[in-house]
């Protein structure tokens, strides 16, 4: 059921694009995927990002790949993810996406460009234009550009913003996001502190691992917003040798890996990302068979 206030609120999965063999796209299978989140308690869903591997996509794939979301959940299910190299091409994705329903996008800064404050704020602003809800994705370690608690205090206070995807792992900033700007929403955008923003006023997850687990993660979320730490730390213990996955590299793989062994196609992915090595292939097949032997699904 969607209690959700807004639909930007809640579990929404970052999701993985299963691939074929030949690495085309498993349409068929990513409409399924995304149907079999919403059915095991997730809110909804995000195409176009990172795990979505967007950076390989044509635009026509791209396209088809938040159409299919859509056609899958509903229009306001879906965040799509509006990331691009400027602002006249993300704004172009936002505008597919409110033609298509969607309930938001996410947006990152400038793509591959050490944008200063004066470019970012400029940034976000080409984009509201189209009229979507856009949530901002904070993720400095890979565009080099930090949105601090300040600056999207400043986003927030023009309109051009509604929430942050918050993935810089400091939960410090939760707190002083809450001071600088009580109105704007915090997502939860890196898996590994999901209890402890939970805990600090999140009201969503952009969230990786339900791809593979989605029943306990939700359960895990749900328990970390309500305080509930007796049901939220035995629980988060758990996950956390996967979770913390989300913070890597190497997150589409491992996840995608965790998905195959879960009975979820996640497949191979497209360069530059390879198959993990044996190590690292080793650690993410222990842990989920240990949380599937767990009874963790």
């Amino acid at each position: 059921m969607d209690n959700r206030s807004k639909p930007w609120h809640g579990v929404m999965v970052a999701t993985a694009l299963p691939l074929h063999d030949d690495l085309s796209v498993d349409f068929d299978g990513y409409a399924a995927h995304c149907r079999w989140l919403v059915e095991n308690g997730c809110d909804g869903v995000v195409p176009n990002g990172s795990l979505g591997e967007y950076q390989t996509l044509t635009p026509q794939e791209r396209t088809k790949v938040i159409e299919t979301a859509v056609e899958a959940v509903g229009g306001a299910r879906v965040m799509a993810g509006a990331g691009a190299y400027g602002a006249a091409e993300s704004r172009r994705w936002a505008e597919q996406a409110g033609a298509l329903g969607c309930g938001s996008v996410l947006l990152l800064p400038p793509n591959s460009y050490r944008a200063d404050e004066r470019a970012v704020i400029e940034h976000y602003r080409e984009v509201a234009k189209a009229g979507v809800p856009v949530v901002a994705y904070n993720n400095p370690f890979d565009t080099k550009v930090d949105l601090t608690p300040a600056l999207l205090a400043k986003l927030h206070e023009e309109g051009l913003i509604v929430a942050v995807k918050e993935f810089t792992g400091d939960v410090r900033r939760a707190y002083e996001l809450a001071e600088l700007a009580p109105e704007l929403d915090l997502l939860v955008g890196s898996d590994d502190v999901l209890l402890e923003l939970g805990v600090a006023g999140a009201v969503g997850w952009v969230a990786g691992y339900p791809n593979a687990l989605p029943a306990a993660s939700v359960a895990l979320y749900r328990a970390a917003l309500a305080g509930d730490l007796d049901t939220a730390l035995p629980l988060y213990r758990k996950l956390h040798p996967l979770l913390r996955w989300d913070s890597k590299t190497e997150f589409v793989q491992a996840i995608k890996l965790s998905m195959d062994l879960a009975g979820r196609h996640g497949g191979p992915c497209r360069q530059p990302r390879l198959p993990l090595a044996g190590e690292q292939a080793a650690v993410v097949r222990a842990a989920t068979e240990k949380a599937l032997a767990e009874g963790l699904r």
